[in-house]
């Protein structure tokens, strides 16, 4: 029931709740805010990535059982400067989780299909199977789409290392969370860190509640009190641009887009 030319603001990040064929058939314009949370998110990716990799989980229910088995528990534990970081998708996160874990001495790879030029310093591009192969920590940062549901699935997980981890801070849809948590019980995979789920809140039923070594947040990778100011102060300010008859600060891909004011 919009007015064509009226203008759709998403309060976030993800726009994949939003149709997009149908904002152009009315020619409606529309925003949204990805970059108020890239350091919350990236600092939160990285956190899941480090505390599995040191195996923080398991050793804190190894000494509240009463455990005092450094060796026994960790099994097997790299040195970061041995440890290879592989990305799917490599955008604005991915790039600072990058930085961020090859402070630590970390090599870093990455698949991106639809990333224009190289990767940055330090950044080897490689195949799908080459990333999935060679990664000990694979972090997930693509959006959801049709080509992206369900991306790690059965298959894929059983081509990764037995002593990799998975981290997922993009989207729920990007994991099949059956296999996922398959792969965990039978050892097909060392560890995942989760801040997204297929549904949301995680169903009561989820195998993922009971699958071992897996730390859980609820979708809380976004937050802290600045990220939440910043948010509300970037959208107050494309409800005012739409106002003016001023283009979007950051346009939602795909949609149209008016003249600025003084050019109608």
């Amino acid at each position: 029931n919009m007015a064509e030319g009226g203008r759709v603001i998403r309060y976030g990040v993800g726009y994949n709740n939003i149709d997009i064929d149908a904002l152009a058939e009315r020619n409606l314009t529309a925003a949204y805010v990805p970059d108020y949370c890239t350091d919350e998110v990236s600092d939160h990716t990285a956190a899941l990535a480090l505390a599995l990799l040191r195996k923080l989980p398991a050793f804190d229910r190894s000494v509240r059982s009463g455990d005092w088995d450094t060796q026994g528990v960790a099994k097997s534990m790299p040195p970061f400067s041995e440890t290879v970081v592989g990305f799917l998708g490599f955008g604005r996160i991915a790039r600072a989780v990058a930085t961020r874990l090859s402070s630590f001495g970390m090599k870093i790879v990455a698949h991106d299909p639809f990333l224009k030029g190289d990767g940055g310093p330090n950044v080897e591009l490689v195949s799908e199977k080459d990333l999935l192969a060679c990664a000990d920590v694979l972090s997930l940062n693509a959006p959801a789409t049709e080509e992206t549901l369900h991306f790690l699935n059965a298959d894929r997980l059983a081509q990764m290392k037995p002593t990799a981890i998975v981290v997922n801070t993009a989207r729920g849809d990007l994991i099949d969370e059956h296999a996922l948590a398959e792969a965990l019980e039978k050892g097909t995979i060392a560890g995942a860190g989760l801040d997204v789920f297929e549904e949301e809140p995680l169903s009561p039923t989820s195998p993922l509640r009971s699958a071992p070594n897996l730390l859980l947040s609820p979708h809380a990778a976004w937050f802290s009190n600045a990220a939440v100011a910043r948010l509300q102060g970037l959208v107050a300010d494309e409800i005012s641009r739409a106002l003016k008859g001023e283009p979007a600060r950051q346009p939602i891909p795909g949609t149209p887009q008016p003249q600025l004011a003084d050019q109608a």
